[in-house]
């Protein structure tokens, strides 16, 4: 069982507030995975608006579940992360290019910048960074279909 040393409320305008053992209020804190795609379950940290860590988190499947429902919410808003099933189309094999892929959210368009935007992460998984910088997560490079494989072979 963890016992929690702070309080974690949400304002009006939806900021997290965090008030510390010592009483000091912080708003607008942001939560934030230490391994967000390998371990998404442990290792949890409570930044303040200046990037100083508040609170560390071992296992925030532990937190009562009144402070778990709010980071996790905190955590769904800011960690937008489509899974890439099928790559459709890429206008082109040079960069910029648009890409036309199916996500776990359904069809999308984005802009390839450049290939540095693709960056490994371990075994098959990849991250691909659109022009806008949203990140869009391949959990397997080798389970992806023979089309999808091939057109992002010539970007690897």
């Amino acid at each position: 069982m963890t016992i929690t040393l702070f309080e974690l409320t949400q304002d009006d305008y939806g900021r997290l507030i965090f008030t510390g053992a010592d009483g000091v209020a912080h708003v607008g804190i942001t939560p934030v995975r230490a391994f967000p795609i390998a371990a998404p379950d442990e290792g949890l940290s409570l930044m303040d608006r200046d990037g100083h860590e508040l609170a560390w988190i071992d296992r925030p499947a532990e937190l009562p579940a009144a402070q778990r429902t709010l980071i996790e919410e905190a955590l769904t808003s800011r960690e937008f992360m489509p899974e890439i099933r099928h790559i459709r189309a890429v206008s082109t094999f040079a960069t910029p290019s648009n890409w036309t892929v199916d996500t776990d959210r359904g069809e999308t368009t984005f802009i390839l910048k450049g290939e540095e935007d693709i960056r490994r992460i371990h075994g098959g998984l990849l991250l691909i960074a659109d022009s806008h910088g949203i990140q869009f997560l391949i959990r397997d490079l080798y389970a992806l279909d023979r089309h999808s494989r091939r057109l992002l072979d010539r970007f690897l």
